[in-house]
């Protein structure tokens, strides 16, 4: 079992490593890198079989007791984020594969996306804060580079705001993690679920915790911290948006669920009041910033940030519907967003441009292109039956069982506003005619097994969604199994400390 869980760390290292002595020979760098999102898929896909049938599985490294080493923990939550990670990865490497640069694969693109993933793997199956500081370090460090990778003035500043940001993130985060320790004498998260309520002054407990809301809520762009967003992920290559769509941001929503479930639960009343606040800004702030954007990627950087809003609305509500509710809402966004980012890729190998302004026709002579759009702009807006409908019913209804009323009604308001900007591209894009100063034919248009390689991840990727869509139950199923275990960590805490509780 233990190699099992090291495996989606180890398989991406391994293959970053082989990446650098190949740096001279693209085509094995493409074959190699695809060990790290197949080494997560599997695993993630092994794992949910596995803590589905005999419960919670950890591991400690080095053979040091938890709570005094390194432990690594797979439940079903975090089993499930490992799987998706692994397909919208996998995906965003195959798109790669036919529009990447082959002076930015020399450059060591695909070692540091491996690289990045095993910092995304750490994430999701640490049992420790300080470690988590430590994935999330080593995702800072990798993305920037993906950011800045070959050069443009344009990456570079997007590259700039984006790693001061994080920076600022990492440092709240670690001021939190040290009074953390001072507070309990662990930072082990189990460890912490036990001891964390025997703290003689809760209102620093409380304090602390908002260390973790303002780093978090930077790494996934929450209101008010989501500016870098927008000024950044529309700025390097389309499959690395892709990738950082569908991961990065998720990743703080993530840590946000795990500790204010785990760790952060004494003060419900206050700290989780003040996630819905924040969820309701998030969502209304981040769909009006779409809707005025005319800028394919701005627009859509614009709505990560908004859908963002559902998922910590989920965490807010705090109850297992709700927080299933948001686990369905991640697996959804993921997929979809990510296929709409490398729709948008399609898009501009066609047209030349991004800008909405100088689109038009496209439905006429990119049918496909257009379907795929369709379906995956349908889904985020939330229609039936669809798997944004799906994640966003069980939001609402949550939130109608536990009288939150007013963040149910936000979440109706913007998903309204979402369909409306999406309105908006399908018009700009596929429906009017051409402008006059539409952009100019582009010198070399994707064809042939090009072209499929860069249709078949957004096809994979929507067309899952639409199974997400028309087979809800089992993966609600599992959702509310992985929420309860959120809500009563009893059993994740048996797990990692059984043998020392």
């Amino acid at each position: 079992m233990s190699l099992l869980i090291v495996t989606p760390i180890v398989a991406p290292l391994l293959a970053a490593l082989a990446g650098v002595a190949f740096r001279e020979r693209p085509v094995v760098q493409r074959l190699i890198s695809l060990a790290g999102p197949l080494s997560m898929l599997g695993s993630g896909l092994a794992l949910l079989v596995i803590v589905d049938s005999d419960g919670i599985q950890a591991t400690n490294l080095g053979d040091w007791p938890a709570p005094f080493g390194i432990v690594l923990v797979a439940d079903l939550f975090s089993a499930f984020m490992l799987l998706m990670a692994g397909i919208v990865s996998l995906a965003a490497l195959l798109y790669s594969f036919a529009t990447l640069r082959e002076r930015n694969i020399r450059f060591g693109h695909y070692s540091v996306v491996n690289l990045m993933l095993v910092g995304v793997s750490g994430a999701f199956l640490t049992g420790d804060m300080f470690n988590l500081f430590v994935w999330f370090e080593l995702m800072l460090i990798a993305s920037f580079v993906l950011l800045a990778l070959g050069g443009g003035r344009r990456r570079i500043e997007g590259a700039v705001k984006y790693v001061a940001i994080n920076l600022l993130s990492s440092a709240f985060f670690l001021s939190g993690a040290g009074l953390l320790y001072a507070s309990t004498g662990t930072l082990n998260m189990a460890d912490l679920s036990v001891k964390i309520a025997q703290v003689d002054n809760q209102g620093l407990v409380t304090t602390i915790a908002m260390f973790f809301v303002i780093s978090f809520g930077l790494k996934s762009a929450a209101f008010p911290m989501f500016f870098w967003l927008p000024a950044s992920y529309h700025t390097p290559s389309i499959d690395v948006t892709a990738l950082f769509s569908g991961l990065l941001t998720k990743v703080g929503v993530y840590a946000l669920i795990r500790t204010f479930t785990l760790v952060f639960a004494n003060d419900v009343d206050f700290t989780h009041t003040l996630i819905m606040v924040l969820a309701g800004f998030t969502m209304v702030v981040g769909v009006i910033g779409a809707i005025a954007q005319y800028d394919y990627r701005r627009l859509l950087s614009f709505h990560i940030v908004s859908q963002i809003g559902y998922m910590l609305m989920g965490l807010s509500i705090f109850t297992p519907a709700a927080i299933a509710g948001a686990i369905l809402f991640m697996a959804h966004n993921i997929l979809v967003k990510t296929s709409l980012f490398l729709v948008g890729g399609l898009i501009a190998q066609f047209s030349g441009t991004e800008s909405l302004n100088r689109l038009g026709d496209m439905y006429r002579s990119k049918p496909m292109i257009a379907a795929l759009f369709a379906v995956a702009a349908l889904s985020l807006a939330g229609l039936p039956p669809s798997s944004g409908f799906i994640s966003k019913l069980a939001l609402v209804r949550a939130g109608i069982e536990a009288e939150a009323y007013v963040i149910t009604g936000i979440s109706l308001f913007v998903s309204l506003l979402t369909l409306y900007s999406m309105i908006k591209i399908w018009n700009s894009v596929f429906w009017r005619p051409a402008p006059q100063d539409a952009a100019g034919p582009v010198t070399e248009k994707p064809g042939g097994a090009r072209l499929a390689l860069m249709l078949s991840p957004a096809l994979l990727l929507i067309g899952l969604s639409v199974v997400f869509g028309f087979v809800a139950q089992p993966v609600f199923e599992l959702a509310t199994a992985a929420a309860e275990s959120l809500i009563e960590p009893s059993a994740y805490v048996d797990a990692v400390l059984g043998e020392t509780s």
